[in-house]
């Protein structure tokens, strides 16, 4: 069967609560049937000591989407050559499940700087955007407004960050309820971010 699938990149750094609310607004509010939430590897050419092991994150958004039917968790980018772009990884999405489509989530901020993604045109004439709502500052580019592929999707604004999150458990602050509960555990049980 066909399916129209959002893709949701990130570190997931780890996954939180705003994270889980976007993708399910998504899920929910938009004609998307899934959402896969897209674990961007470890950039081996940058040095990012703050940053979980790959199967530590994913495992993190597997705990996180599990109750959730039409959230998944996805490694695919795992296994592309780095550093990587969105571009090559859609067509390589696209290839490897050629009967669904494939549209791309992303919040407001990202949008503003489209413009300068690698092949952003080719990303746009094959690929849907569904942009969620962000505080940050910035204009959207004028060739962006109102274009019939781009969706801005009345979603809640999230204002958690991953840093936040990290920076607080650090100074050991209680922020359990920022974080799904099974991520919460896990973080906790692996002594994560301290």
């Amino acid at each position: 069967m066909r399916k129209k699938i959002g893709l949701y990149f990130g570190t997931f750094n780890p996954v939180h609560s705003g994270h889980l609310a976007i993708a399910n607004h998504m899920a929910e509010f938009s004609d998307l049937d899934e959402i896969w939430l897209v674990i961007t590897p470890h950039n081996p050419f940058k040095k990012k000591s703050s940053l979980l092991d790959n199967h530590h994150r994913y495992q993190m958004v597997y705990e996180a989407t599990k109750d959730y039917p039409r959230l998944k968790p996805t490694d695919i980018e795992f296994k592309l050559p780095q550093p990587n772009y969105t571009v090559n990884t859609l067509a390589y999405i696209q290839e490897k499940y050629p009967l669904h489509e494939f549209a791309l989530i992303m919040g407001e901020d990202n949008l503003k700087s489209f413009h300068k993604w690698k092949n952003y045109e080719v990303i746009l004439k094959n690929h849907h955007i569904y942009v969620y709502p962000r505080v940050s500052k910035g204009q959207i580019p004028d060739e962006f407004e109102g274009h019939e592929r781009i969706h801005p999707v009345d979603a809640p604004v999230m204002e958690i960050s991953s840093t936040f999150i990290r920076n607080a458990i650090k100074e050991k602050k209680n922020i359990r309820p920022l974080l799904p509960e099974a991520v919460w555990k896990y973080v906790d049980e692996m002594n994560f971010y301290r």
